[in-house]
């Protein structure tokens, strides 16, 4: 076969795998806690609402994050009207843009081969997977961070190329209104800079030029697309609660979350861990990476500088406040893939790189052999967790574990007929893994996962005419609600929700409540409340209009009880 044909083989098998593994169970499943039913809840209320600039939770603001996700959501929910395709657009969208700037940059960097190694070590990455089959922010900003590092590095290291650059600091204007850190990718510049002034070949930063400035003001451009209009409507409406939403968003969100965090306390060392478990397999070439690296710095090769010390920076910045999360180093993941590229077929020559792959394809099959195997004999922990913390029924638990045992025997199938050839056996491991698990695996979580489950038993049980309020509620129960349901404040005090909704209950006949269990109080009639379901490791409770026996005004236990879930809510 022609080399070229080859070439093209390889990019459509590639592209085919992509689209496959980052897509499997698109549509099947509504959004999973933490994160996504909070986005999916904000998009649905500005679609319901038209009010897209300050967007809504409840019937409170929502300043914790800029909208671009939730528009995004928005906008796909009001084109397709399927808001479980909806919600996870934007996150495969941006995975598959984010392989596209990793695989042509590679290319034209080196060659094409090397694009290809750089886009399949991205692709199986478990951080960058895992991510991109959820709703959340990150893999939409690792997305326009990449962007704007491919539009910086085409004209630093390939240019001049002014266009480039201009949208370089576009995306990264973007991914600032995505998330604060999209800017963190104009860091490029601060190495390349230091190249150009000590002369090393092929960069050039070209600052003396008149164009430089059209990047500063595409940057500025970009975020005025949602700072200018909001800025304009919050001070010409001088309404307190969007002055509070302007201050919390601007400030508390950014700068304080940085320099005061106030949750996930992590060491100074965690992300040297996140990046040594999640962004394996291709960690695992660090050993032989490492020492080529340092020979290729030696001979002045800056597509290796501005990457790696670019994630250096990266690394950096995210270490030194005390509130970390796994997420927030993963934009620098697609630049050491990218940094990589070219060494992996060097290393993978080797004998124990490659042995260290099948050992991990065979690593794998194994634990969810085990894992199935304790499932369906009901030996261990595993199946008691899925009836307690996630609310699966005997049916579903026996599905899982088959799902388990379908994984494990493909993954041993995979290393058998693979054996000479380790990395397509762990490839071909992980594929079947991810496939599998969208396929199958979001059918049986998502009722317990959504709070799907608990909201349709909600409904059946208070019949169709009868009102709902919700206390001590997360954003999967008002998004999963079969009606429109009462709220009565989301970050307000649970003690103070519940006084709330039991008054509006008596306003009324047939005013059912749903209660989280931490949030129950002794005014509540122990032998008339229901369970109304098990979710994400929650209790919910029905409290019928009649349960109601005493002035709900909490001891000290209780409200000490009830304050304490609640931070541990509002910090997850």
């Amino acid at each position: 076969m022609p080399i070229q044909d080859l070439r093209k083989r390889d990019l459509w098998l590639f592209w085919t795998l992509a689209l496959l593994v980052l897509g499997a169970g698109l549509g099947l499943r509504d959004p999973w806690p933490a994160d996504e039913p909070r986005f999916a809840l904000v998009a649905k209320q500005m679609v319901e609402s038209g009010n897209w600039l300050f967007p809504h939770r409840g019937n409170e603001l929502y300043s914790d994050k800029p909208p671009m996700l939730m528009w995004l959501q928005a906008s796909f929910y009001t084109v397709t009207g399927n808001r479980r395709v909806a919600f996870l657009l934007p996150s495969l969208l941006a995975a598959l843009g984010t392989l596209w700037c990793v695989q042509d940059l590679a290319g034209r960097l080196w060659t094409r081969r090397v694009g290809l190694y750089a886009a399949w070590a991205l692709l199986f990455a478990f951080q960058f997977t895992w991510q991109a089959k959820k709703a959340q922010i990150d893999p939409l900003v690792t997305f326009f961070i990449t962007l704007a590092n491919y539009g910086l590095l085409r004209h630093l290291l390939l240019g001049p190329a002014w266009r480039w650059w201009a949208l370089g600091w576009a995306a990264a204007g973007l991914g600032t209104i995505t998330k604060g850190v999209g800017a963190l990718a104009l860091l490029m510049v601060l190495p390349a800079a230091i190249a150009a002034v000590r002369g090393w070949p092929r960069v050039r930063v070209h600052a003396r030029d008149r164009r430089f400035w059209l990047g500063p003001l595409a940057f500025l451009g970009a975020v005025s697309v949602w700072l200018v209009p909001v800025l304009a409507v919050a001070l010409s409406q001088d309404l307190p609660e969007y002055r509070a939403y302007l201050d919390d968003i601007l400030l508390r969100q950014t700068a304080k979350r940085y320099s005061q965090s106030w949750d996930h306390h992590q060491p100074a060392w965690y992300h040297l861990g996140v990046m040594a478990s999640m962004w394996i397999p291709a960690v695992l070439a660090l050993p032989w990476a490492i020492p080529a690296w340092r020979r290729r710095l030696r001979r002045r090769d800056p597509r290796y500088l501005l990457p790696l010390a670019w994630w250096l920076l990266v690394l950096v910045f995210f270490s030194i406040p005390d509130g970390k999360r796994d997420v927030y180093i993963m934009p620098a993941l697609p630049m050491m893939c990218l940094a990589l590229a070219p060494l992996l077929p060097g290393i993978l020559r080797r004998r124990l790189p490659r042995a260290l792959l099948l050992a991990l394809a065979l690593l794998v099959a194994l634990l969810f052999l085990a894992g199935g195997a304790s499932v369906l004999s009901g030996v261990g922990s595993l199946p008691e967790r899925l009836r307690e913390q996630r609310g699966l029924d005997p049916q579903g638990i026996v599905a899982g574990g088959w799902m388990l045992l379908a994984i494990g025997a493909w993954g041993l199938g995979c290393v058998l007929a693979f054996r000479r050839r380790a990395v397509a056996a762990l490839s071909a491991t992980l594929a079947g893994l991810w496939v599998v698990f969208g396929l199958v695996g979001y059918g049986l979580l998502n009722d317990a996962s959504s709070a799907r489950g608990v909201m349709a038993a909600a409904g059946r049980r208070i019949g169709p005419e009868a009102e709902l309020g919700l206390v001590a509620w997360k954003e999967q129960n008002l998004l999963m609600a079969d009606r429109p349901a009462a709220t009565f404040g989301f970050k307000r005090p649970w003690d103070e929700q519940l006084q709330l909704a039991v008054a509006w209950q008596a306003q009324a006949p047939d005013r059912w409540l749903l209660v989280l269990e931490d949030a129950l109080e002794h005014c509540l009639d122990p032998q008339r409340i229901e369970l109304a379901g098990i979710s994400n490791r929650r209790r919910w409770y029905l409290v019928p209009p009649d349960a109601v026996v005493a002035p709900c005004e909490a001891t000290p236990e209780e409200r000490a009880r009830a304050a304490a879930g609640q931070a541990r809510d509002l910090e997850g």
